[in-house]
C-alpha cells in the first residue's frame, strides 16, 4: 500500500510542478521568491485535484502504522484569510480582527469532527490560530479523518529535544560572573545605552517569551513581570500538560498556574530582554519593559503542539484558567529561541501548521524574533528549523565581541522547504552573554538563542520611542534591516550566491542591528542633534605588531583609549593629550583579536585591531 501512496504522491507532485512552472512565467521571479512557500503550502492544503485520503497523510504517520496511540494533527483545507487586518490602523484592531476571524472560521468549520471525537471518547485539542486540531488515536483512525473532505492534510506531532546552550564557564572568570563591572558587552554594542540616555527602555511595551519557563521571582526580572504574586492571568501560561521527555522528575510539573522554569533557558533570555536588578545587574536591553510568557518545553523537550498552543495564546491571552481569550492584551514582540529539527522529526510535510500559526501572529501585530539556529558549523543551508525558515520569521544570527559572525550561527540560504530564501535577517551578539538564571544566579551563554533576545528588546525600544511603530511589524523588520552595520565572517563564505561583502547576505543578513541609527529613521528630531562619530580619524598599521598610529586632525586635546578583548573585557584604557596623532604601545597586549574606542570631546570611533 505505501509503495502505490509514494507513487501516487509523486504523480501529484509532478503535475504540481508543473503548474508551479505555469505559474512562475507570468509572476515577476522576485516576487516568487519571496512567496513560493506559500504557493507550495497552497498547493498541498488546496490540491488541484480530488486528493485519495493516502495522500493526505505525511509521510512519517505512514511509520506509526502499528502504533496503538499516535499524536497527529488533523489540517482543515478551510483556513481563515488574515492578511487584510495589516491595512488596520492599531495594534489593538489588527489583534481583534485576527482572533475574531480564525476563532470564527474553527467554530464554522470543526464542529461535525469535534462531536465525531467526542463521541468516539477519543483525547483531542481544538487550535484556531491554526484550523486544526490534535488527536490521539492509531493508524485506522487517521484513516478515518484523512477520508472527510474538509481535512486538507494530517501531520505528525513528533517529540523534539533542543540542545540549549550551557554556562560558558570554561571561558569565563569567577569573578565575572559574579560581579559586574558595567552594562553587559551585547548591549552597548547595539547602541540600546544611546537610547536610554534619551529616556527610551520599553516603557509601556509587552515582550512575550516562549521557552523553558521562567523564574519570575528572580530580582532582574522579577520587577518587570506583567503579573504579580497574586494574579498570573494573562501574564502566564503553561503549554506543557504531561511528560515529554523521558526524565522521571520535572521540577515545575505540569499544567502549572505559576511561572517556573524547569531548565535555565528561559530565564537567561527573559534577562537579556528585560533584566536590571537595580543594583548593578545592567543585562536587559529594555528594562522599563514588561513580560509574559509561555512555557513551551519540558526539559527542554517539546512538541509542534506546544509550540503553536503558545503562539495561539499569544494571540489572545487568557487568564489562569485558559478562559476569557483577550486579543487586546497580546505582547508587542516575542523571542522564540527553540526550534524544530528534521533530525527530531519536524519535516516539509508537517511545516504548513506551524508556518500558518505564525503568519496569523504577525499579521494581529506581534513581532516574531527567532533565533536562526546553531548548526553554523555545517556550513550554508544551515537555517533549516522551524519557525526560523519562515518568510513571517525575523530569524537573528549571532555575532561575537568583535563583530564578527559566530561560527555556530546558522547560514542561509533556506534549501529545507525548497524556498532557498535568504536567511537570517540580522545579526546580534550572541556569544558570552550573561544574563540571570534560577536561583537569583548569573551566567554567560553563547548561542543564537542569546541574539535573538536582543533584537526583542531593540524593538521594545523603538517602540517606546515611537509608539505608532506598535503593530506595524513591516515597518520595523525594515527599519532593522536597513540600519544593521556591516559585519563578517571569519571564513570567506559564499552561501546562496552572496558573498560577504554585499548585504543582506546568507551568513549575516543586513548586519549586525544598530538601535541609534534606528532610531535616525523614527525620530531624526533627536539623531540629528546628538550624532556625535568622528568623520576624520585613521590607524595604521592593522595588523599592528608593537605600536600602533592613531591619526586624526578632528581631536585636540585629553582622549580616551580603550581596548577590549574579545570577552568585552577592558585589556588597556588610557586618558591622552591627543594633538593630530598618538602612538599606542601594545607591546605588552598578547596576540588576538581587539576592539579600539577612542573617546574625546563627546566623539568617538571604534575599530577592529588584529594583534600579531
Amino acid at each position: 500500500m505505501r509503495e502505490n501512496t509514494l507513487a501516487r504522491q509523486k504523480s501529484n507532485f509532478k503535475i504540481n510542478l508543473f503548474f508551479l512552472f505555469f505559474v512562475v512565467q507570468y509572476i515577476n521571479v522576485n516576487i516568487m521568491k519571496k512567496y513560493i512557500t506559500t504557493i507550495i503550502l497552497f498547493l498541498s492544503i488546496f490540491n488541484l485535484k480530488a486528493q485519495n485520503w493516502q495522500d493526505k497523510i505525511d509521510s512519517e504517520l505512514w511509520q506509526d502504522t502499528n502504533n496503538p496511540s499516535i499524536d497527529f494533527f488533523v489540517i482543515l483545507k478551510d483556513q481563515a484569510k488574515t492578511s487584510a487586518a495589516k491595512s488596520l490602523n492599531t495594534k489593538e484592531e489588527k489583534a481583534t480582527y485576527v482572533f475574531n476571524a480564525l476563532r470564527t472560521k474553527a467554530e464554522e468549520t470543526q464542529g461535525e469532527m469535534l462531536r465525531y471525537l467526542s463521541n468516539q471518547s477519543l483525547e483531542f485539542r481544538s487550535f484556531f490560530i491554526v484550523n486544526g486540531i490534535l488527536v490521539k488515536g492509531n493508524f485506522a483512525l487517521i484513516e478515518t479523518l484523512a477520508n472527510r473532505d474538509e481535512v486538507a492534510i494530517i501531520t505528525g506531532n513528533p517529540k523534539i529535544y533542543n540542545p540549549l546552550p550551557k554556562d560558558d564557564k570554561n571561558i569565563l572568570s569567577t569573578q565575572r560572573l559574579k560581579s559586574p563591572t558595567a552594562i553587559e558587552w551585547g548591549i552597548s554594542r547595539i547602541r540600546a545605552t544611546d537610547l536610554w540616555n534619551l529616556s527610551f527602555t520599553g516603557s509601556g511595551v509587552i515582550i512575550g517569551g516562549q521557552d523553558t519557563g521562567y523564574d519570575w521571582t528572580h530580582p532582574a526580572i522579577n520587577g518587570k513581570y506583567n503579573g504579580s504574586a497574586n494574579n498570573h492571568n494573562y501574564s502566564w501560561h503553561d503549554a506543557i500538560h504531561g511528560q515529554i521527555s523521558s526524565d522521571t522528575f520535572n521540577s515545575c510539573g505540569f499544567d502549572s498556574n505559576v511561572p517556573c522554569d524547569d531548565g535555565s533557558h528561559g530565564t537567561h533570555t527573559m534577562g537579556t530582554m528585560v533584566g536590571d536588578d537595580g543594583t548593578g545587574n545592567q543585562i536587559g536591553v529594555a528594562p522599563a519593559a514588561k513580560w509574559i510568557g509561555c512555557r513551551n518545553m519540558e526539559n527542554g523537550w517539546g512538541t509542534p503542539a506546544t509550540y503553536i498552543e503558545c503562539f495561539e495564546w499569544f494571540l489572545a491571552p487568557t487568564d489562569t484558567n485558559n478562559l476569557n481569550p483577550n486579543p487586546s492584551k497580546a505582547p508587542h514582540v516575542i523571542a522564540n529561541s527553540w526550534g524544530c529539527p528534521p533530525a527530531e522529526g519536524c519535516n516539509p510535510g508537517n511545516f504548513a501548521a506551524m508556518q500558518i500559526a505564525v503568519e496569523n501572529l504577525k499579521n494581529a501585530g506581534t513581532f516574531i524574533a527567532v533565533s536562526a539556529g546553531n548548526d553554523g558549523w555545517g556550513g550554508c543551508n544551515t537555517v533549516m528549523n522551524p519557525a526560523a525558515i519562515y518568510e513571517a520569521s525575523f530569524s537573528v544570527g549571532a555575532s561575537n565581541f568583535n563583530d564578527t559572525l559566530a561560527n555556530f550561527s546558522s547560514r542561509g540560504s533556506v534549501s529545507v522547504d525548497s524556498s532557498m530564501r535568504m536567511k537570517p535577517n540580522v545579526s546580534a551578539p550572541g556569544v558570552d552573554v550573561r544574563s540571570c538564571v534560577p536561583g537569583g544566579g548569573y551566567a554567560n551563554y553563547s548561542g543564537t538563542s542569546m541574539a535573538g533576545p536582543h533584537v526583542a528588546g531593540a524593538v521594545a525600544l523603538l517602540i517606546s520611542a515611537a509608539p505608532q511603530l506598535a503593530g506595524n511589524v513591516d515597518s520595523l523588520e525594515t527599519i532593522l534591516e536597513m540600519t544593521a552595520d556591516s559585519i563578517y565572517t571569519y571564513r570567506n563564505d559564499t552561501c546562496g550566491g552572496t558573498t560577504q561583502d554585499v548585504f543582506p547576505n546568507n551568513m549575516v543578513g543586513h548586519g549586525r542591528i544598530n538601535l541609534w541609527k534606528a532610531l535616525g529613521v523614527v525620530r531624526p528630531d533627536l539623531t540629528a542633534v546628538t550624532e556625535t562619530m568622528f568623520t576624520d580619524i585613521s590607524i595604521f598599521p592593522n595588523p599592528v605588531n608593537d605600536n600602533l598610529q592613531i591619526r586624526s586632525d578632528e581631536i585636540n586635546g585629553s582622549c580616551r583609549l580603550s581596548l577590549y578583548n574579545t570577552l568585552g573585557q577592558i585589556c588597556l584604557q588610557k586618558e591622552v593629550n591627543f594633538v593630530n596623532n598618538h602612538e599606542l604601545d601594545l607591546k605588552q597586549i598578547q596576540a588576538g583579536f581587539y576592539l579600539l574606542e577612542v573617546e574625546s570631546a563627546g566623539k568617538r570611533a571604534s575599530f577592529k585591531v588584529v594583534k600579531h
